[in-house]
């Protein structure tokens, strides 16, 4: 099954759905990324905080698959802000690779303010193709405009928690504006979006589940999603979600859920090092 891309700002293109694994154990990390991998999955995400760049490594090393044919995001974690090459040289070494399809700000953490010195140092990385894409991830409208301000090259996505019940959807038009994708994190939420009843109705009719509905949203609306999971089948399910569309009424019904239930930390506060 060929899965849509996106094409970035940059010309460089990403799979719109791929696997993330943040709070994925090392230990396991490798088996579900080979099985994934293994089950048409092209698009992988990872970050140094998680712990796991060396086991996706040799996920990808054992998968016989051409680098060309992957995917691979890794992110630069808030205390190396102010030493992002070497930062990329340690996650580059983990993964067993060459070069990133994308390397991301992981958190602007406002309090320390040094975003703009890892900016500066990965549009070096970019240029010396260590990274292929640039982009921040958690970064409010404030954020992205000052960088853009003060950088020569404008990020090509920002990555921010995005689901029903937290849609996003001014910042998701800045984001559109600037002409940066959006990838959401956290895609399928939590127990209140899977179990919303806008949500179940949608998904009795279509004969899918929850989860599957909410992707196919996300998919609809444009966004990038790599829904985690330790689920063999629910990998496969995740993936299943290409062969039905919702109707706009449908997209609108999941629109108008609405909330504030964020499930992550507030971009504006969080600030661990």
């Amino acid at each position: 099954m060929s899965i849509p891309t996106i094409t970035l700002n940059d010309g460089h293109t990403i799979p719109q759905l791929g696997l993330g694994v943040f709070l994925m154990d090392p230990g396991i990390t490798q088996k579900h990324v080979a099985f994934a991998l293994a089950n048409g999955y092209r698009h992988i995400d990872t970050a140094a905080s998680y712990g796991n760049e060396q086991e996706v490594g040799r996920a990808i090393a054992e998968s016989g698959l051409q680098r060309d044919e992957l995917f691979v995001t890794t992110k630069l974690w808030n205390d190396r802000q102010t030493d992002a090459p070497a930062a990329l040289a340690e996650s580059l070494d983990k993964l067993g690779l060459d070069y990133v399809d994308l390397y991301l700000i992981h958190w602007p953490t406002p309090k320390f303010d040094t975003y703009l010195d890892a900016w500066h140092s990965m549009e070096g990385l970019r240029a010396d193709g260590l990274a292929r894409s640039i982009g921040v991830s958690n970064f409010h409208e404030k954020h992205l405009r000052r960088l853009i301000a003060e950088s020569d090259v404008v990020p090509a996505v920002n990555q921010i928690e995005v689901h029903p019940t937290l849609a996003q959807f001014d910042l998701i038009a800045v984001n559109d504006e600037l002409g940066i994708a959006t990838e959401a994190w956290s895609p399928l939420g939590r127990k209140a979006d899977l179990d919303n009843e806008v949500i179940v109705r949608i998904a009795e009719r279509q004969g899918k589940s929850p989860a599957q509905v909410i992707l196919r949203w996300h998919i609809q609306r444009g966004n990038i999603v790599f829904p985690k999971s330790q689920n063999p089948d629910r990998l496969k399910q995740n993936f299943d979600i290409f062969d039905f569309e919702l109707s706009d009424d449908d997209v609108l019904a999941i629109d108008g859920i609405g909330g504030e239930n964020r499930v992550g930390p507030d971009p504006e506060t969080f600030n661990r090092h």
